[in-house]
């Protein structure tokens, strides 16, 4: 819902007032841009009433942040990753003997999924970071062809958890570097 500033600058300063009341009713953007009109017609606020519009304009601000749908479509990719991993967890849980292996199972497992909510925070730099870590990742192919002979499941597993992250990768890199305004939170 959008609110057209002119309508509001028609309005007498009395009528404006009624917007600015914190139990006002009408959407916060109407409200700021009352305050906006008030003030530039003279009108003085008080400290407080200058620190509530200018709280809701920061909150305004932060929710309105423009994000592009590739780093939508990579976290999504990413958290399908990480939930493929606790199907290999399942699928292999008798590999896990201590309390020490449970562990970093867990850890290994919270660190993809906080990857995949960073990711979709929007963080134009954090897509650097994943190719580093996919390329650290590579080197373990090895043992992805190793876990193909041992046990076919885990292997595909495997390979679909790293096709995943390249196609997230390659969505990430994908975005221009001034994002499309179309797409919003």
């Amino acid at each position: 819902m959008s609110v057209n500033k002119r309508i509001l600058e028609e309005k007498s300063n009395q009528e404006l007032e009624e917007y600015i009341k914190p139990e006002s009713k009408f959407i916060p953007e109407a409200n700021q841009y009352a305050y906006e009109i008030l003030k530039s017609r003279g009108r003085i606020f008080t400290d407080e009433e200058n620190e509530r519009f200018s709280t809701t304009l920061i909150d305004k601000n932060s929710t309105n942040k423009i994000i592009h749908s590739n780093y939508k479509k990579a976290a999504e990719l990413l958290y399908i990753s990480a939930f493929l991993g606790i199907g290999n967890l399942i699928w292999k849980y008798d590999t896990l003997h201590s309390g020490f292996e449970i562990f970093i199972a867990i850890i290994v497992l919270a660190f993809a999924f906080t990857l995949a909510y960073i990711t979709s925070k929007g963080i134009e730099w954090f897509k650097y970071l994943l190719l580093v870590l996919l390329g650290l990742g590579l080197l373990g192919i090895p043992f992805i062809i190793s876990n193909i002979k041992n046990d076919p499941v885990v292997g595909i597993i495997n390979i679909v958890q790293t096709i995943l992250q390249i196609w997230a990768l390659v969505l990430l890199f994908k975005i221009p570097k001034v994002a499309d305004t179309s797409q919003t939170i």
